[in-house]
């Protein structure tokens, strides 16, 4: 396959740890990376190319790498046409122009179900009193905010995590609190902790590959930050909402 510069760019950041999993093989990239951190492809019936996020559908597949820009560059050039077109040895693939955005959206409805799914199983903590007790208790594996959180709210949490759990990661979601509170099944969740540390881990998965597709990372805080570097992680937040 004849290599773009735009499909052949430093894919590190999507494809993650070499030992994260079997790998498979992007046909845009060439690049190998986890199963977890690409995107499968699958053919149905009549010949429609669809985003396969479970890598379960019947028939043969192909994968990508989860990036946006490497995705859209691909498509307005007809590259990606033509290595599904090998990949499947099929001539006769309809290919839809919103592609990406299946991927996207269907990205988010994966983390934000997966948040959903951690609650149900009863690995969430909500309410910012609540929260703040776990924390000093040692009680989180993983601190989240709403992307729309006041950042004195946020930084009096943060301050708590600093101080008690300093090793503790912390997120800001690209989403606001009614994404957050419909995905939990709950009314004004602002704030959220997870309580399990293979939960966290399934969360943090979900997230940093949503977010990677979309050219950005999951905003996290660490011992460093300041109430003025949370309040500008909900800035950016709130600014790749709109």
């Amino acid at each position: 396959m004849e290599h773009d510069e735009h499909l052949t760019a430093d894919t590190a950041n999507v494809l993650g740890p070499a030992d994260a999993g079997p790998e498979r093989r992007c046909v845009l990239t060439q690049a190998h990376g986890p199963r977890a951190s690409l995107i499968r492809l699958a053919v149905g019936p009549d010949e429609q190319v669809a985003p396969d996020f479970n890598g379960k559908l019947p028939g043969r597949g192909a994968w990508i790498v989860a990036d946006r820009a490497i995705l859209d560059a691909a498509m307005t050039k007809g590259k990606l046409k033509g290595a599904l077109a090998r990949a499947f040895k099929s001539n006769a693939l309809r290919l839809p122009e919103d592609l990406a955005d299946q991927i996207a959206a269907g990205l988010e409805r994966r983390a934000l179900d997966r948040l959903g799914l951690e609650n149900r199983a009863g690995n969430l903590i909500w309410g910012h009193e609540r929260i703040g007790e776990a924390i000093i208790k040692g009680k989180i594996r993983l601190l989240i905010h709403a992307g729309d959180a006041r950042p004195d709210g946020v930084g009096k949490l943060e301050a708590k995590r600093r101080g008690a759990s300093p090793g503790t990661p912390s997120i800001v979601l690209p989403v606001g609190r009614d994404q957050l509170s419909m995905a939990l099944g709950r009314e004004n969740v602002v704030h959220a902790a997870i309580s399990d540390a293979v939960s966290a881990a399934r969360v943090m998965q979900a997230l940093e590959r949503w977010a990677a597709f979309n050219g950005g990372k999951v905003h996290k805080a660490d011992d460093e930050d300041d109430e003025e570097q949370v309040a500008a992680a909900v800035a950016v937040a709130a600014a790749e909402r709109h």
